[in-house]
């Protein structure tokens, strides 16, 4: 028990000394090119839990970006992939330290290729028009994983760090339901529309976020995860579990928290974790 318990410490403080590097990395490179100035929003007669909120629609999406009092240098930001306003404390303490919390609905579009067209289109008008950070910080909860880890493979420069609640990382196990999990008729239905596949073509597909980490792993991108082992909607061994054990045999750098008991359900007990990990990795 000792052991484990000294390996975990281990782990945890090699993670905190990735962040450290890709903080490091970051600010170097800000140095070293010159950073759009920051262009705030026009001001919001709208706001969420005290701090102003804008909403506006960005290539057919609807986009929600949450302005901090005082914004952090450099301008960093969280971009969550999914379920705005769902366990929203750790959004709150980030806003509360300076960074903007940033949304885009394109849940129903699976992480398929027009959903990252829409992420890339608010990217660049983020960082261009408004002079946000160019690497924010990820967060996902469950199918927001697909989101999120999608466009980080493609962008891997662009992504500081990612954290994911029982995210989904292989749509054959949800909304699939090829492993250990029930199939969701309605998303599964959904899934295959938004890539234009049939249900043969979407089993042979290797573009999932479990076949696509050597970008991130090769670019040092620290993940975080939370989720329970015996989770009955998103199987563990078929999404995390496959995913932490893939990303470590590549050289990369992942932490997990076990919500032992909690099946399904957003949130860890210790939010203040995710927060230090997110600010580590995120703040320029």
């Amino acid at each position: 028990m000792k052991r484990r318990r000294h390996s975990a410490k281990v782990k945890r403080v090699g993670l905190f000394l990735v962040c450290l590097a890709a903080l490091c990395e970051t600010s170097c490179s800000r140095l070293a090119r010159p950073h759009q100035a920051y262009v705030p929003f026009p001001q919001s007669r709208t706001s969420w839990h005290g701090y102003e909120r804008h909403d506006f629609v960005v290539a057919g999406s609807r986009v929600i970006v949450v302005t901090p009092a005082r914004v952090a240098a450099g301008v960093p930001w969280v971009w969550r992939a999914s379920f705005f306003g769902q366990r929203s404390e750790v959004e709150v303490a980030l806003l509360a330290a300076g960074l903007h919390v940033v949304y885009m609905d394109v849940t129903d579009l699976c992480g398929s290729p027009a959903a990252m067209a829409r992420w890339d289109a608010l990217y660049d008008l983020l960082t261009r028009e408004h002079g946000f950070s160019s690497r924010p910080a990820l967060t996902a909860i469950s199918r927001g994983g697909l989101i999120a880890y999608n466009w980080a493979a493609a962008h891997p420069e662009r992504v500081a760090c990612v954290f994911a609640d029982m995210p989904v990382c292989d749509f054959k196990s949800w909304p699939g339901g090829f492993g250990r999990a029930e199939r969701d008729p309605d998303q599964w239905k959904k899934c295959l529309v938004a890539y234009g596949f049939d249900e043969a073509q979407a089993l042979r597909f290797e573009g999932n976020p479990v076949d696509q980490l050597e970008p991130l792993a090769r670019a040092g991108v620290p993940l975080l995860h939370a989720q329970d082992p015996a989770d009955p909607i998103v199987p563990f061994s078929e999404n995390t579990g496959l995913l932490a054990e893939r990303y470590e045999h590549l050289g990369g750098a992942i932490d997990v928290i076990l919500k032992n008991g909690r099946g399904h359900v957003a949130g860890v007990e210790s939010p203040q974790r995710v927060i230090d990990f997110l600010v580590a990795c995120g703040a320029p």
